[in-house]
C-alpha cells in the first residue's frame, strides 16, 4: 500500500495553496486564526467563493456538480484549508444530507435539493439527537404519523448545530412504534419555515450560541420529503454517520493546533527558559506529536484503501476516537502553556471585530476552545460507543 503523494497530487496541493492565498478573505482568515466565532455571513461568503471555484462539494461526483475528487485530493484540500485558517464548510448540507440524497433519494429529490446545496440557497441542520436519545440514537421518540400525503411530526430534537441559521432540517422520526427500534425509523426532509417548528438556543460553556433545541408540534411534512422507504431511516442514518465520523477526526485542525502550541511554548518563558524546553511539558508535546503522526498514517491508510475502491467502515470510528482525544489534549496543553493568562475568559471577545493584541487574543480564545473541545468525544457518537464498534467489528470481541 503506497502512502506517499504522487507528483500529480503534490501539484494539486500547490494549486489549493495558491487558491487559498488569493481567495480567502483576510478578515475571515483572521477571525478563524484568533479563535473568534464566525457569523452566518462569514460562512456564506466563503462557501460562495468555494462554489464559484467548483470546490464547495469536495466529496461530490462530477455528475452531481462536484469536482470529482478522489479521497487523496479531498484529504489534501482539507489539510490545506486548516493550515490556511479557512473556515470549515458547514457540513450538514454538503457532506451529510447530500450523500444520503444521492444514494437513497429519488431523481426528483436529487434534482430539487442538490443544486440548492451547491448554490448555498439552503442551509441544512441535523435532527438526530433527542433529550433521551443521544448515544442510543435508535431510542428516539419523535413521532411521524401518516395522514394521506403528509406526515404529522411531533417531538423534540437537541444539540441542533447552527439551527438558528437553517431553513432546512433532515430528521430521523419514528414511523412505526410497534417495530423493533431500528426498523421503525424514517428519514424526512423538513422545511424549517413550516408552522409548528420552534428553535430555542442553548448557550454552551464557552459562551457560544452554536447549538439549539428544536421543537416540532403537529408539523406537516409531505410524504414526498421522505428519503428512502418508510422504515429505512436507520440505514440512511448509519450511512451518514460513517461519513461524519471520518471527518470528525479533524486531522488538519489538529496539525494546525500543534503548530500553534509549539509556537506559543517556544515564546513563553518558564524559569528562564522557553516552556518547550521544560522536560515535563516537552514530554507531553512530543507524545501528542507522535500520536498525531500515527493518526495521520492511519488516516492515509484509510484513504489509500478508499482510493483502491474500498469504503470507510469501523476504521472511521478509530479515526474519530483518536482524533477527538488528540484535539482535546492539544487544547489542554495550549491552556496550560498560557498559564494564568488563560484564566480570564470574556465570551464577548469572540464576537468582536475590533483589532486586539495577538498575545491577548491567544489567551482570550484558549479557555473558550478548551471548553468547546470537550464536546468532540461526545458528538457524532460518543467515544465509548465507537470503541464498542471497533471491538466488535475489527477485533471480533
Amino acid at each position: 500500500m503506497n502512502l506517499t503523494f504522487t507528483t500529480e497530487e503534490q501539484r494539486f496541493r500547490a494549486e489549493v495553496r495558491e487558491f487559498l492565498a488569493d481567495s480567502l478573505p483576510d478578515d475571515i482568515r483572521k477571525r478563524v486564526r484568533l479563535g473568534r466565532h464566525l457569523r452566518a455571513d462569514d460562512h456564506l461568503r466563503w462557501q460562495n467563493i468555494l462554489s464559484r471555484q467548483g470546490w464547495l462539494a469536495a466529496n461530490w461526483p462530477v455528475e452531481h456538480g462536484g469536482p470529482g475528487w478522489g479521497p487523496v485530493q479531498r484529504h489534501i484540500f482539507d489539510e490545506e484549508c486548516a493550515a490556511a485558517h479557512a473556515p470549515t464548510v458547514v457540513p450538514f448540507g454538503v457532506n451529510m444530507v447530500a450523500p444520503v440524497i444521492m444514494k437513497f433519494g429519488t431523481a426528483e429529490q436529487q434534482a430539487r435539493y442538490l443544486p440548492r446545496i451547491l448554490d448555498n440557497q439552503d442551509w441544512w441542520c441535523q435532527g438526530y439527537s433527542e433529550p433521551g436519545a443521544g448515544s442510543d440514537l435508535a431510542s428516539l421518540n419523535t413521532r411521524a404519523v401518516r395522514e394521506d400525503d403528509h406526515y404529522i411530526v411531533n417531538g423534540q430534537k437537541t444539540w441542533t448545530t447552527l439551527g438558528q441559521h437553517a431553513n432546512m432540517l433532515f430528521c430521523l422520526v419514528r414511523t412505526d412504534p410497534a417495530a423493533k427500534k431500528q426498523a421503525g425509523i424514517s428519514f424526512l426532509l423538513i422545511d424549517m419555515q413550516t408552522p409548528g417548528i420552534t428553535v430555542r438556543p442553548i448557550v454552551t460553556l464557552d459562551g457560544a450560541h452554536e447549538v439549539n433545541e428544536v421543537f416540532l408540534d403537529n408539523v406537516r411534512v409531505p410524504v414526498e420529503n421522505r428519503v428512502g422507504d418508510e422504515g429505512q431511516g436507520w440505514t440512511c442514518a448509519k450511512f451518514l454517520l460513517t461519513h461524519e465520523r471520518t471527518g470528525i477526526a479533524g486531522l488538519g485542525h489538529a496539525k494546525q493546533a500543534l503548530v500553534h502550541l509549539k509556537s506559543l511554548a517556544s515564546r513563553i518563558q518558564h524559569r528562564g527558559k522557553p516552556l518547550l524546553e521544560q522536560p515535563s511539558f516537552r514530554q507531553r508535546v512530543v507524545k501528542a506529536e507522535i500520536e498525531l503522526m500515527a493518526l495521520e498514517v492511519t488516516n492515509l491508510r484509510v484513504i489509500a484503501a478508499a482510493r483502491d475502491g474500498g469504503a470507510p467502515g469501523a476504521e472511521s470510528s478509530l479515526l474519530k476516537v483518536r482524533g477527538s482525544e488528540l484535539r482535546q489534549e492539544l487544547s489542554e496543553l495550549t491552556r496550560r502553556a498560557l498559564g494564568p493568562a488563560a484564566v480570564a475568559f470574556f465570551p464577548e471577545f469572540l464576537y468582536q471585530d475590533e483589532p486586539l493584541d495577538e498575545a491577548y487574543a491567544a489567551s482570550a480564545a484558549a479557555s473558550a476552545q478548551y471548553f468547546n473541545r470537550r464536546k468532540l468525544s461526545i458528538y457524532g457518537g460518543a467515544n465509548e460507543i465507537q470503541k464498542g464498534i471497533v471491538a466488535k467489528t475489527i477485533l471480533g470481541m
